[in-house]
């Protein structure tokens, strides 16, 4: 929560526009399309897009440039991080989407398998 809301208030300390941070926000959440081509790949393709790293590039042409639109990409796509990871939305394993180093995410069973394949009660 803390990244989340440091982006957000940087985000606001330079005046830019709330309607380009809605528009956004959820742009990374579209590496979900990832897992078309399979859960292994779909997990590679969204954790690269979930990790703080990745944003540094904009970041680094932000501070290089001195480009508002870069800056602006980097604050919020680290608030959306910030906020996935305060939901519980985890980084994740190649056995499926719902399998995260956070734990498992959506409905609860009775019978579930773990990460590992594992059949957990």
């Amino acid at each position: 929560m803390a990244l989340f809301v440091i982006a957000a208030l940087l985000y606001r300390q330079h005046g830019m526009s709330w309607w380009l941070f809605a528009l956004l926000f959820l742009v990374p959440d579209l590496s979900f399309l990832g897992y078309l081509a399979g859960p292994r790949i779909g997990a590679m393709v969204y954790n690269a897009a979930h990790t703080t790293l990745l944003p540094i590039i904009p970041g680094v042409g932000a501070v290089t440039f001195s480009s508002p639109m870069a800056r602006a990409m980097t604050l919020i796509w680290l608030a959306h991080i910030g906020l996935d990871r305060a939901l519980g939305y985890g980084l994740k394993y190649g056995t499926g989407f719902s399998f995260t180093h956070l734990g498992r995410i959506g409905r609860n069973t009775s019978r579930d398998v773990s990460a590992t394949g594992q059949t957990v009660s």
